[in-house]
């Protein structure tokens, strides 16, 4: 049986003057999932998400969103999504409660319906106690929270969050995901754009973007087992003479310290790549462990972007 699709894109391309924002990308997103959109500063993220909400004109290409036509029909698409934006973008003066009946009325909820949904959103994500403290006044966690409730008010089936943990703890990251996962649980589809590898694992599946391009898309555990590079740990007391051996060779793409380990991305046609770097090591006289290992997803957004897409 095929899975029906909250969003859809064919080609889908956004140009500022000469440059290339977003480059021909293609997308098919099934409903109640939370896919992820993981890139560097500038490689399309928000700009794609702008475009599939309606918000920005794709210079060429379509696609559909909940079934319907962007932009052609951004009007009605837009009282089924949600969007929460990385900066916080409600109002400091006004008190939690304030600014969901403001989020409300501009979604024209009746009254009635209006008291109802705004109590629902303060119990849910614990807001309830503070609903008459000024949003300037909050933490980090809790203007993250009110900002999530606010793009909730409408109940929409689609949520798009750009960014949204980039200053907040791990344990509000920790929650906040929490009720995501409740949120899909119900139905909701959401696209969230981040830059944490944990949280990118979280996702049921996974656009990588560099440079305006779709350069990797699957299944976090996909990703991982494709992933374009073969990857080799080396263990040593000499770190930084460990890495001043195999840095410089041409089939080394990357190579990231982790304590007294190092973990080497080679380009997966090298020959017996973990013999390659034990002979490079020897031959700087550095001792030093090398074996094969498992690619985590830091591996392959690392590998995924430094190549130039085809």
């Amino acid at each position: 049986m095929t899975e029906e699709l909250a969003i859809e894109a064919h080609d889908l391309t956004r140009r500022f003057g000469a440059q290339v924002a977003v480059d021909g990308v293609d997308l098919a997103i099934p409903r109640a999932r939370i896919h992820g959109f993981l890139g560097p500063n500038g490689s399309g993220k928000t700009t794609t998400i702008r475009m599939l909400c309606g918000l920005l004109t794709p210079s060429s290409g379509d696609a559909r969103v909940l079934g319907l036509r962007v932009p052609a029909e951004a009007e009605k698409l837009r009282l089924l999504i949600g969007y929460m934006t990385q900066r916080f973008s409600l109002y400091d003066d006004l008190s939690i409660r304030e600014n969901l009946d403001f989020v409300a009325e501009v979604h024209s909820l009746a009254r009635a319906e209006r008291r109802a949904r705004i109590d629902e959103l303060l119990a849910e994500y614990g807001l309830e106690p503070r609903a008459a403290q000024r949003a300037g006044t909050l933490s980090g966690g809790q203007r993250q929270r009110l900002a999530l409730a606010a793009s909730l008010v409408h109940r929409p089936q689609l949520l798009f969050l750009d960014e949204p943990t980039s200053a907040v703890d791990p344990q509000s990251r920790r929650e906040f995901w929490e009720s995501l996962f409740r949120l899909v649980d119900g139905g909701t589809t959401i696209l969230v754009s981040t830059h944490y590898m944990d949280e990118a694992e979280r996702c049921h599946g996974l656009s990588i973007l560099h440079e305006g391009v779709l350069v990797a898309h699957g299944t976090p555990r996909e990703l991982m087992a494709g992933i374009a590079a073969t990857v080799v740990e080396i263990e040593a007391e000499d770190v930084r003479g460990a890495r001043a051996a195999v840095g410089p060779l041409p089939e080394v793409l990357s190579v990231a310290q982790l304590g007294t380990r190092l973990h080497a991305l080679l380009d997966r046609d090298t020959a017996e790549p973990d013999a390659r770097l034990r002979r490079a090591l020897a031959e700087a006289g550095v001792a030093a462990r090398v074996e094969l290992a498992r690619a985590s997803l830091e591996d392959v957004f690392v590998a995924a972007t430094q190549r130039t897409p085809a």
